[in-house]
């Protein structure tokens, strides 16, 4: 590949790096010439995958612990957490310079993670272990508070805007549960479709999006009452086989959903709860991110071992980076608000 100019668009750097996708179209403008990496947890090998967004190359792999799945900013924005399910720890990387600060050990199965919106809560979904765990977050270490049974594979959590319930969704009992953060108790557990997976809050925490991975679509939940009352089934929005991850557009009006076994991304709008329109992903496509300007879908190819970059206007594949393998958790800095 020639050397490229970094005085260059983005859409001419993809449109030079696709040599190996002949064909595709150019993609969007260039990120700003300190823009942030892009991170890729390639669960299967042990390591993150720094991806440079003004050449789409991949610059090192960094080591981390077995099975990393997802990461999550701190609070303060100086670290994001990677955590390794099966070597019972958390790494924390440097979002800007991709160096590691430092790891934690001894925290159990932390398979998904999400600091509350207030910043006094940390919690995990232990996924093979059937326990969610709440933590106290004093700014820089998590302190357990109480480990609560859940159903089984605990997969996916969402906090509400009050910090006070947490939604998490149980992928092989086919359940979605409410736990009450201040005293850390299971509120209601209800039935879903089969194998739910990521779970999405709409603005004003009226209405909770999940996604079904052993089904073709979303479920859409009333959880206007919060913990007060359980979730109440409205409907069901047809997107995809495998409906898995979520991550919001930016524009406060949608949210992506990424369809594993259709090889597609829906686009829903959460105020019509309607799917409205719909892109190409390739080879299990699986979490995603946006980036800041909202041009651009970065996602995991599970199956292909590749990150995947969309053209959001172009409703195109345009280019992809060889990652490792089972590329999972997707995470730049550079992103888009995520409502």
């Amino acid at each position: 590949m020639p050397s490229l100019d970094l005085h260059l668009s983005r859409r001419a750097l993809l449109s030079l790096a696709a040599g190996a996708l002949p064909g595709l179209a150019p993609a969007a403008p260039q990120p700003p010439r300190q823009a942030a990496p892009v991170f890729v947890l390639n669960s299967l090998d042990g390591n993150v995958s720094v991806i440079d967004p003004r050449t789409w190359t991949e610059t090192r792999r960094i080591p981390t612990g077995k099975e990393p799945h997802h990461l999550y900013l701190t609070p303060d924005e100086r670290s994001v957490i990677v955590a390794n399910a099966s070597s019972d720890s958390l790494t924390f990387i440097d979002p800007r310079t991709a160096e590691v600060q430092r790891t934690l050990p001894g925290i159990r199965d932390p398979y998904h993670l999400r600091f509350s919106p207030d910043m006094a809560w940390f919690v995990t979904a232990a996924n093979r272990l059937n326990h969610v765990d709440i933590y106290r977050w004093d700014g820089r270490d998590p302190t357990l508070v109480k480990r609560i049974p859940t159903g089984v594979t605990p997969s996916h959590l969402w906090i509400d805007s009050g910090s006070a319930t947490a939604w998490v969704s149980m992928q092989d009992s086919s359940e979605l549960v409410a736990i009450d953060l201040p005293t850390q108790t299971l509120l209601h557990r209800v039935r879903t479709g089969p194998l739910p997976a990521d779970v999405f809050m709409t603005p004003g925490d009226r209405h909770l999006l999940l996604g079904l991975t052993g089904g073709a679509g979303v479920e859409v939940y009333d959880v206007s009452g919060g913990g007060a009352r359980a979730p109440q089934l409205v409907k069901t929005i047809a997107t995809g086989k495998g409906a898995h991850a979520f991550r919001a557009a930016g524009d406060g009006r949608h949210v992506y959903v990424s369809n594993r076994v259709a090889n597609t991304i829906s686009k829903i709008d959460y105020l019509a709860l309607a799917a409205v329109d719909q892109y190409p992903a390739p080879a299990g496509p699986d979490c995603m991110d946006v980036s800041a300007d909202g041009t651009l879908i970065m996602v995991g190819s599970r199956w292909a071992g590749k990150l995947t970059l969309i053209d959001v206007a172009q409703h195109r594949v345009v280019h992809q980076v060889k990652v490792g393998k089972s590329p999972h958790g997707v995470w730049t800095l550079d992103h888009a608000a995520r409502q």
